[in-house]
Order: C-alpha cells, then sequence, then structure tokens
C-alpha cells in the first residue's frame, strides 16, 4: 500500500530532524544512516528512496539550517525601518543563528568539508549573501553608501562573519564575544558610509 503525500512529507520531515540531531551530535563522519533509519523506524530502502545517500541527506539537512537562519536575519533587520539599522541586526542576527550548537556543526565546520566550498559557497549566497547584497545594493542606490563594488562588500562581509562565527564558537562567554565582534563591524560598516 502506498503512502500518501503527507505521510510522505512527515516521514522525510522525521528523517531530516533525526539526522539534523546526529549530524549536530557525532558530526557527519561519525553518523550512520542505519541508526537515523532505525531511530525513525522505517526501512534503509525507505531511507534511500528518499535520498540518495548519506551527503543528500546531509545536504537536505544543511538547506535547512540555511533556509532557518536566512529567516532569523531577515526577521531581525525588518524590525527597524533605518537602512543601517537593519544591516546592522542582520549581521547581528546570522551570528547569533550561524554560532548556535545545532548550526554550526553542520553550517560552518562540516558543510565546507563533506559538500565542497563549490556547494557550500552557492547554498551560502542562496540563503545569506543574496540578502545582504540586496541590502548593500539598495543603500547605494540611495546613495547611504559610498559607490564601490557591493559584490566586493558583500563578499568581504560574508566572509569576515563566517571566520567570526568559528571563533565566537570556541569561547564559553558567546554572548559577550558576540558583542565585541560586532563593535568591529560596525566600525567596518561606518567606512562604507556615504559621507
Amino acid at each position: 500500500m502506498k503512502k500518501n503525500k503527507t505521510e510522505t512529507e512527515q516521514t522525510i520531515q522525521n528523517l531530516m530532524e533525526i539526522a539534523r540531531q546526529h549530524f549536530t551530535e557525532y558530526g557527519y563522519a561519525n553518523v550512520t544512516l542505519e541508526e537515523i533509519a532505525q531511530e525513525a523506524n522505517v526501512t534503509r530502502g525507505a531511507l534511500y528512496h528518499h535520498f540518495k545517500n548519506k551527503k543528500g541527506l546531509f545536504l537536505a539537512v544543511f538547506e535547512v539550517v540555511q533556509k532557518e537562519i536566512g529567516e532569523h536575519v531577515e526577521a531581525a533587520a525588518a524590525q527597524s525601518n533605518n537602512s543601517w539599522q537593519q544591516l546592522i541586526n542582520g549581521c547581528q542576527a546570522y551570528l547569533e543563528g550561524a554560532v548556535v550548537s545545532q548550526n554550526q556543526r553542520i553550517l560552518l565546520i562540516d558543510g565546507p568539508a563533506i559538500l565542497g566550498w563549490d556547494t557550500f559557497r552557492k547554498m551560502d549566497e542562496k540563503y545569506s549573501m543574496n540578502s545582504l547584497r540586496e541590502q548593500l545594493q539598495f543603500m547605494q542606490e540611495r546613495e547611504l553608501i559610498k559607490p564601490i563594488s557591493v559584490e566586493a562588500m558583500t563578499h568581504c562581509l560574508s566572509g569576515a562573519m563566517n571566520e567570526a562565527v568559528l571563533w565566537i564558537s570556541d569561547h564559553s562567554d558567546q554572548k559577550d564575544v558576540i558583542e565585541e565582534v560586532m563593535i568591529v563591524l560596525k566600525h567596518m560598516l561606518v567606512s562604507f558610509r556615504n559621507r
């Protein structure tokens, strides 16, 4: 008997939630699909039906993490009508979202290593960099930012934030370290301001 669409979606969702827990707790290398299938109460064949392999399952989980952080950034930015404050809110929301333990390993440790830099960068661009680029472009069109390369600004800020997340994650007092990073980011952003 075939499962209906709702049951299939629930099975996929359950597999991804369990996989996310396993990838977070044990890291990609130490996760087996057999354990995930067993915990989800499905056969290995059913898991392979929905995800070709472990890397395919990881990619799906990675995309969920990217999407959630992107939504968190958008919500934080929308809390202000001021373009500069939107940019600052978005940067801080990215740091806070990416450093969460359930996101950090998947997003910045295993993500690039397992998916490769090309896939990692495409996903990062889709869910994070595009929003940052759009905000910077919007601000530049209103002459709030100097007439310099938006692409270069986007890549420099994105790279700085990704590296900062790795640094923040090494500290137990993450809230204080995020504040330190935000002071530095604000100084960087001020240098882009059109006087």
